[in-house]
């Protein structure tokens, strides 16, 4: 058998499997893009679990034309430095997302960069694309999934309930939201709202907001330094545990990872005072020199070292 060369599409969809293993993967890529963006408000739209429609828009700063068709290329970004990956300030950097999302969905973005007379639209339907057209947006980018899936329809088969793919969408989003409390997002699924934070809170009240007063009357704030690390949130208090770790968020440089070695750290915290078996509700912050992190050690970008 001889050696032969994939095609993109092909190459695109290897690697949607990597980056894109559910809707809640796709609002998460969505929402890193358009927070480096610069956006302020983000407001998502979600149906049929996500499988029939998402819908990012935001007030960033917008793409012109050319920039338009070369986000759809993989591997492009305006992100990263070329040959600099110790240094990474972005939540997304590879240029993998949006053409990933395009190989499996029927995908159309429509952007207006700030300054700009005229919007214009791109579409990617299953890795083909449609040429440049005039839009109508006044600022910012929206782009629209829908029928996601639809061209790797085995996947389909491993998604849970439309309810619980919500579910874990807008999780998604509200820990988008803790990390940054100085945008305001939206997360609505068939017309109901299930996530609205004002933009420019204090933290304490994004976090009342997201968790709830019970929580902050059961937590206990900390803002720790050291070695040019610090490590800051709001712990729960003993008293106040979860049968499960659904209630413990962690940050680190702004970006939400679920991470063993931070997660081992803090049942450490809490196992001379904490049953067995019982979790607590932490939101936890870590800032460090980005050189001293490496994000790129997961496909969905969710571990660091």
């Amino acid at each position: 058998m001889r050696i032969r060369r994939l095609s993109e599409g092909t190459v695109n969809r290897i690697a949607a499997g990597e980056v894109i293993e559910r809707p809640a993967s796709v609002v998460k890529e969505l929402v890193e893009n358009a927070i480096d963006a610069g956006a302020r408000q983000i407001d998502i739209a979600f149906r049929g679990g996500g499988k029939s429609l998402i819908r990012v828009s935001d007030d960033g700063v917008g793409m012109g034309p050319e920039d338009l068709a070369l986000a759809i290329e993989r591997h492009a970004t305006s992100k990263l430095p070329e040959d600099d990956l110790i240094d990474i300030r972005f939540l997304g950097f590879r240029g993998e997302a949006l053409p990933s999302i395009g190989s499996i969905s029927r995908m159309a973005i429509a952007s207006r960069p700030r300054g700009a007379a005229d919007a214009h639209a791109i579409a990617i339907e299953g890795g083909r694309l449609s040429a440049l057209r005039p839009a109508a947006l006044t600022r910012g980018t929206e782009i629209e999934v829908r029928d996601l899936f639809f061209a790797t329809p085995a996947r389909l088969k491993f998604l849970k309930t439309d309810r619980s793919e919500t579910a874990e969408a807008a999780d998604v989003v509200r820990r988008m939201a803790l990390a940054n409390p100085e945008v305001g997002f939206s997360f609505a699924s068939e017309e109901r709202r299930l996530v609205d934070v004002p933009r420019g809170e204090p933290e304490p009240d994004r976090i009342r907001r997201i968790l709830g007063a019970e929580f902050m009357a059961n937590c206990v704030p900390f803002d720790l330094e050291r070695e040019g690390v610090s490590v800051r949130g709001h712990a729960g208090l003993p008293t106040w545990s979860r049968a499960q770790s659904g209630l413990q968020f962690m940050f680190v440089n702004g970006r939400s990872v679920r991470d063993k070695l931070l997660g081992g750290a803090i049942r450490g915290a809490y196992a001379d005072v904490m049953a067995p078996g019982r979790f607590p509700a932490v939101v936890l912050h870590v800032t460090c020199p980005a050189d001293r992190v490496d994000v790129n050690v997961h496909p969905a970008k969710a571990e660091v070292r």
